[in-house]
Parts: structure tokens; C-alpha cells; sequence
């Protein structure tokens, strides 16, 4: 660690840039395999960006970013020495592509990420907490684990359809996530999750918080909004196919254009919705910095003059 320290900022730079070309040559093979092979799942659509939206944010901060001296940063050692473990395991254990493209990269990200720990220091750590984090998002989700994802997205906007029925004086019998309908019966399968979306949402809403907002908590909540919206806008999406198709043409659930491709009306409404939830938090940021900012010389003189 101290020839770390001794080591001059460009040699640091220098040594960094190595380092991320090595993680990237760690990860590449398993992950440019699965994206070659499921490239257009819909849970592996958004990988490809990630590292792009990732060096732009570094690259706005660049300054601050490359400028901590390097230290001995616990969550450095553990994230380099549990980077290295996740990717041989990934690389020498794993069976089936999803769990090793998974491990691999995690292990890839952990390893560049306690890299930087370690030769920028805390300091300038917890200034890239962001951006390191941020790279997360590039792991593909192992399929148990988006299998339960998916799960919950189907339950949650099988009851959301429900509640839009019912306000919407829809006649039904439901049979778990089927309903029984005027006309005919749809599902809400797997397929109606509306997986990609959400991540979507997930990852813009995320950036969003961290580029518009400067309380966690409010951060925090603008994200957590993103679930609720997801349902929300996968039963919208729901119940107009069905009323479109029982009031104007069946083909539109039966194939129809926006059935098969009509996604992105339906994203675009959730953005709304979100996008209305970000202008309200930051609102109540601004009003609430206006009411702690101290008054100004005039403001105090006029004061004293009426005191």
C-alpha cells in the first residue's frame, strides 16, 4: 500500500486504466456470449448502456474523481478480494451461461470497483459512490432470481387489473391470474410483467434522483415509487387491450400492433407518472432550502428599521 501512495497521480491513472481493461477482459467472453445468444430478453435489453451512462458519469466529474490519494480502504480490500473469488467461481464452477455470465460479471465490477477504492482513497470513494454503484445495474440478473421477480410483477399487476376492472364496472370471474370476460378470457402471464419496462424505469428513475435530487431519502422514495408505477401502468395496459379489443376490434389483443409493439405507450406513461413524482420532490427541496437560506443584509436592515 505505501508504493500505492508513492505512486504518482498520472502512474495512478495509468494503473486504473489498466485495471478497468482487465475487468472488462474478465467479464467480456461469458457476457458478450449471452447477449449474443438473449441479447433481446427482455431482462438482458438495458446491459449494453450501462457502462456508457456509467463513463459519462465519471468522465462529468473527472476532476474530483482522480484526485484521492491512495489508503489501505477496507471495502477496497474486500470488494478486490471478493471480486476475484466471485469471478473464479463464476469462471471454473458455474454451470449454465445466465449464472456464469452473472458471477463473472459481479466478480469483474467488484474487483474494478475496490481498484479504484484503493488507489483514490476514501474520500474520493464516497464521491463515486454513485457512479461505482451505478455499474451494478451492467450484472445480469440470474434467472431464479428474476423468475421471483417476474413472479411478483405478474401478482401485483394481476391485482391492479383487478382494482381498474372493478373501477371501470368490468363484469369478471377471476381464476387466479385469468380473467373471465365479456367476450373472451386473457391472462396475465409472464409475458405481460412487463420486466423490461421496469427495469427501465428503474434505472432512469435511479439516475433521475441522483442528477435532479440531493436528499437520499427523497431519492430513495422516487425509487421506491417505481414499483407501484410498473403495476400500475402494466394493468392500464391490460385493460385498454381488452376494452379496445371487446368495443372495437378483437384483433388487437389477438396480435394487434399495439399489443405486440405497443410497449413504449405504455412506458412513456409510467415516465409521466414518475416524471410528476420527481418535479413534486423537488419542489419540496427547493422550498425547503428557500426556508433554511439565511436573509439577506437589506432583509436584516429592513428588520432593525421596523424593530
Amino acid at each position: 500500500m505505501e508504493k500505492l501512495a508513492r505512486l504518482s497521480m498520472k502512474n495512478k491513472d495509468w494503473l486504473f486504466a489498466l485495471i478497468t481493461a482487465v475487468a472488462a477482459a474478465m467479464a467480456f467472453p461469458a457476457l458478450f456470449e449471452l447477449l449474443r445468444l438473449k441479447g433481446r430478453s427482455e431482462e438482458y435489453s438495458h446491459i449494453v448502456l450501462i457502462p456508457v451512462v456509467c463513463a459519462a458519469l465519471i468522465f462529468r466529474r473527472r476532476r474530483e474523481l482522480f484526485a484521492g490519494q491512495a489508503s489501505a480502504h477496507p471495502w477496497g480490500l474486500a470488494a478486490t478480494a471478493g471480486g476475484l473469488g466471485i469471478w473464479a467461481s463464476g469462471s471454473f464452477a458455474a454451470r449454465g451461461l445466465d449464472v456464469r455470465a452473472s458471477l463473472v460479471t459481479l466478480g469483474a465490477v467488484l474487483l474494478w470497483i475496490g481498484a479504484y477504492l484503493l488507489l483514490y482513497g476514501r474520500t474520493a470513494g464516497r464521491r463515486a459512490i454513485f457512479p461505482l454503484a451505478f455499474l451494478l445495474f451492467a450484472v445480469p440478473i440470474p434467472p431464479p432470481v428474476m423468475d421471483k421477480v417476474i413472479a411478483v410483477l405478474v401478482a401485483g399487476s394481476t391485482f391492479m387489473t383487478r382494482l381498474l376492472f372493478l373501477a371501470f364496472g368490468v363484469p369478471f370471474v377471476q381464476d387466479g391470474p385469468t380473467f373471465r370476460l365479456p367476450g373472451f378470457s386473457i391472462e396475465v402471464s409472464q409475458e405481460c410483467s412487463g420486466i423490461r419496462s421496469s427495469l427501465a424505469l428503474l434505472i432512469t428513475t435511479v439516475l433521475a434522483g441522483h442528477l435532479f435530487l440531493k436528499r437520499s431519502s427523497n431519492r430513495l422514495l422516487l425509487a421506491l415509487a417505481v414499483f407501484p408505477v410498473a403495476l400500475f401502468k402494466n394493468a392500464v395496459r391490460i385493460a385498454a387491450l381488452y376494452l379496445l379489443s371487446y368495443f372495437v376490434d378483437e384483433r388487437i389483443i389477438a396480435g394487434g400492433f399495439l399489443h405486440r409493439s405497443g410497449g413504449f405507450i405504455f412506458f412513456g406513461l409510467g415516465l409521466a407518472v414518475l416524471g410528476s413524482v420527481l418535479w413534486l420532490l423537488t419542489q419540496g427541496e427547493l422550498r425547503d432550502r428557500g426556508h433554511l437560506t439565511p436573509p439577506k443584509d437589506a432583509d436584516i436592515n429592513r428588520i432593525d428599521r421596523r424593530g
